[in-house]
């Protein structure tokens, strides 16, 4: 079974060997040249990747790959970038085309959609509100909600739902994020949302545990936050936060709007799978606009990040007081790091952001406080997060980012070795990874099954089928394995071993609706 893995917080970053064009390295594919690091753009990188040591005990040469490579390789039509150094936009740049099926260049204008980055922003305005007595950080939502109330249940008999707990993932809400609604669907309304009344796609937003004891990510808690903004402001959610947050940082091509109007529609980038099909209508509806409704650019998303460092420091307060702009970076909840909104890091106290995803778009925004340096990026791909950290490493290399990584999944190193050295090279890279020839990657279940899917997708089946076994010889105990090759064989046509592999992966977990609906399709001969 192929999972399609959502990111709504901070992305892992891959630990990868990166040399830009000025390094000393030398390649006979790769022209170079010096580029000072305050000139860097992402022409003048090539990602290099070592492979460890062969069979021999000589080392394999590194695996070197353009930007322009790696993005075709993930089939990201386009991706638009904006560097930070010295709290200031260093330079900003379009990548690629704004569609799969379109020639015309990404700009540093083209606008994507934010994802979960929307929740940052959102909630600026939101504490815009505390700062001016509207709301109260720690009052019970229900004492300002007028169009819909927070049920009350067991859980909230002794501690409520309140604005921090919101913005903070601890209110024991549930709903983690939303798929949005096509173009041409019906849009609900945010009370049939709550309520998880058709025509909304999710389920109900309820409390199920106790708020503020642990944090778990919730868009539905965020949702509720945009009803309370509406309910104590009186005016339309876009039209607030244009007036109290985008218009005073100069985020002339951002909005909240959902639809967009034609105006803003025409600027737009359009979504895009990660098989490289595009969305169809081009992009999904969001109702849920302080959860996953902004538009922007990475431009605008710079100057939001550039704000809060400053703001942080006393040295610009355009929205929020230095007090409250240092509430929003502290942590706020004891098992995770995470701040008013921002995610933080335990390793880098001044560093704060998001990672965000709607349907066929993808962003991450990073920024150091105390530094003065960040990125934020934004692609219309599902794609878009296996080739962020080898930008992301790029520029924390250029421009002196004093950060930690940490060790990454494997999975992308060894597709970018099957793109450039076929099937069994990748395979072989697997064994040296396993081996730990090669060090700062994570292998783990999903590692050869992510090889495996991306082989079927290119029609190879027997290389498929021989990636998947061996993935059932490294986890015997591991459903998701089974199923992956009972959907090989059943791709080859062998249906007695697809049938074998689809009730091994039943047998280890029953829950596995996949499973059972080809089972069934197999047995009924469909």
């Amino acid at each position: 079974m192929k999972h399609r893995i959502r990111f709504f917080t901070r992305p892992l970053l891959m630990i990868i060997a990166l040399s830009m064009i000025a390094a000393a390295q030398t390649s006979n594919t790769l022209p170079r040249k010096t580029v000072p690091a305050r000139e860097l753009t992402l022409d003048s990188v090539v990602v290099s990747l070592p492979l460890g040591q062969n069979a021999q005990g000589q080392p394999e040469p590194p695996l070197e790959m353009t930007l322009q490579q790696l993005m075709k390789t993930f089939k990201i039509p386009g991706l638009s970038v904006a560097v930070i150094d010295n709290y200031k936009v260093a330079w900003a740049k379009g990548y690629g085309v704004i569609g799969p099926d379109s020639s015309e260049p990404v700009t540093t204008r083209t606008l994507f959609q934010a994802g979960s980055i929307s929740k940052p922003v959102a909630a600026v305005g939101a504490m815009w509100l505390v700062e001016h007595g509207k709301l109260a950080l720690d009052e019970d939502v229900n004492l300002k909600l007028k169009s819909w109330k927070v049920p009350e249940n067991e859980f909230t008999k002794d501690q409520k739902v309140t604005l921090r707990r919101l913005v903070s993932h601890s209110a024991g809400l549930t709903v983690h994020g939303f798929p949005g609604y096509a173009v041409g669907e019906p849009v609900p309304t945010l009370v049939q949302i709550f309520n998880g009344e058709k025509p909304a796609n999710t389920a109900a937003i309820r409390v199920d545990y106790v708020p503020g004891t642990k944090s778990r990510y919730s868009g539905g808690g965020v949702t509720i936050e945009q009803q309370l903004m509406m309910d104590v402001t009186g005016q339309p959610f876009p039209q607030f936060m244009r007036n109290t947050v985008l218009d005073k940082l100069g985020m002339t091509d951002s909005t909240y709007e959902q639809p967009l109007p034609a105006n803003r529609a025409a600027q737009t980038a359009t979504g895009t799978r990660a098989d490289g099909s595009a969305i169809v209508g081009k992009w999904h509806v969001y109702p849920e606009m302080a959860a996953a409704g902004l538009w922007t650019t990475p431009t605008d998303l710079a100057k939001f990040a550039i704000e809060i460092a400053l703001s942080k420091q006393g040295k610009a307060n355009h929205i929020l007081s230095q007090k409250m702009t240092q509430e929003m970076l502290t942590r706020q909840v004891k098992d995770a790091p995470i701040g008013l909104a921002f995610f933080l890091d335990d390793k880098n106290l001044d560093q704060f952001g998001h990672g965000g995803a709607d349907e066929g778009f993808q962003a991450q925004l990073i920024m150091f406080a105390d530094s003065g340096k960040g990125l934020a990026m934004m692609g219309n791909s599902d794609a878009f997060f296996q080739v962020l950290p080898y930008v992301q490493e790029a520029v924390a290399k250029a421009y002196g980012w004093k950060y930690d990584a940490g060790a990454q999944p494997a999975a992308n190193l060894l597709t970018l070795v099957e793109v450039a050295k076929g099937p069994q090279a990748a395979m072989e890279e697997f064994e040296r990874l396993k081996q730990g020839t090669i060090r700062g990657y994570t292998i783990d279940e999903n590692t050869l099954n992510a090889l495996g899917y991306r082989l079927l997708a290119q029609n190879k089946i027997d290389e498929a089928i021989n990636v998947f076994k061996r993935n059932v010889e490294e986890y015997p105990k591991f459903w998701n394995c089974y199923d992956s090759l009972g959907e090989g064989y059943m791709r080859a046509g062998k249906k007695e071993l697809a049938i074998q592999n689809y009730q091994k992966s039943l047998e280890l977990n029953p829950q596995n609706t996949n499973g059972a609906d080809m089972l069934k399709q197999l047995r009924e001969g469909k």
